[in-house]
């Protein structure tokens, strides 16, 4: 009895090692891999995928954005600036979430899943041919808030200087990623990586920096609802938590040698793949194993 938990535990670990891997190295934080893979291959019930997924979140957070902090790639004072609307809207969507699964309605929370991951695809595919942003002219927004900043790009080698605008149309997708995080049970990095690579215009690896930074918190918000709830079951999060963790830490290491398209064409990828499967399970047709 004692082995086979510990073959489990070795297996989701290592399960959620891959999914922190690539978590961490698109911004999307590993739950957006790990409840499809979950839910989908394992069999495992969505509500209690995604209370682990959450754990795992903070634990992608807390590994990859401490990392991306040293380097000083993230932006703090634009990520910190975003937070009260996701928490806002972390808070909601984990209400929501809660009264869906006590009335059985799950299959929504799978469309729903799908619908956002394949809908982050469109505005991936208009950047994909830039390695950079072009240049915005500052607003009022990037002036009263300083949203200035730069990093050293080793893939490029040289330093890049940027700067944020649209902060008010970044905070509204905030609010909706928020809302995503606690209804899905993800740290939705794909609508926080596009408030700010889509509507902010910064770089890629700032935007997914950032965002690994900021999912923590809007999961440690989501994950006390889910935890009072009874969504979050021990053995589960430890496993996933231990796995992201070891796999964000390794993802910091390659996304600061490889290049923006690069990181971007994997991040389409992915979002394509999970995004079709998860439509297909809320529609019944795809069934896990």
């Amino acid at each position: 009895m004692l082995s086979a938990a510990l073959l489990t535990f070795a297996f989701l670990a290592v399960v959620s090692l891959v999914a922190g891997f690539l978590g961490s190295l698109t911004g999307l934080g590993g739950g957006t891999f790990l409840v499809p893979i979950y839910t989908l291959f394992l069999g495992i019930p969505i509500e209690y995928a995604a209370g682990a997924s959450l754990i795992s979140t903070i634990a992608t957070s807390s590994g990859a954005g401490s990392a991306y902090v040293r380097d000083r790639i993230t932006n703090v004072r634009i990520g910190m600036s975003l937070e009260i609307a996701t928490t806002t809207g972390s808070i909601v969507g984990s209400l929501t979430a809660a009264w869906i699964y006590s009335h059985g309605l799950q299959r929504i929370i799978y469309i729903m899943f799908g619908i956002v991951l394949l809908g982050s695809i469109y505005t991936q595919i208009t950047r994909s041919k830039y390695e950079l942003p072009e240049p915005k002219p500052p607003d009022k927004w990037t002036r009263w808030l300083q949203l200035y900043g730069k990093y050293y790009d080793q893939a490029l080698g040289r330093e890049v200087d940027y700067w944020g605008v649209r902060w008010w149309l970044g905070e509204l997708i905030m609010f909706f990623a928020g809302l995503i995080s606690g209804l899905l049970g993800i740290g939705s990095g794909a609508l926080k990586v596009l408030g700010m690579d889509w509507a902010m215009n910064l770089p890629m690896k700032v935007s997914t920096t950032t965002s690994n930074f900021m999912i923590g918190v809007t999961a440690a918000t989501g994950s006390s609802i889910y935890w009072f709830f009874g969504y979050i079951q021990p053995f589960f999060a430890a496993a996933t938590a231990v796995g992201v963790l070891a796999g964000s830490l390794i993802g910091t290491k390659v996304l600061v040698r490889i290049k923006n398209v690069t990181i971007r064409y994997i991040f389409m990828a992915i979002l394509a793949i999970l995004g079709v499967q998860m439509i297909l399970r809320g529609l019944g047709i795809w069934a896990p194993r």
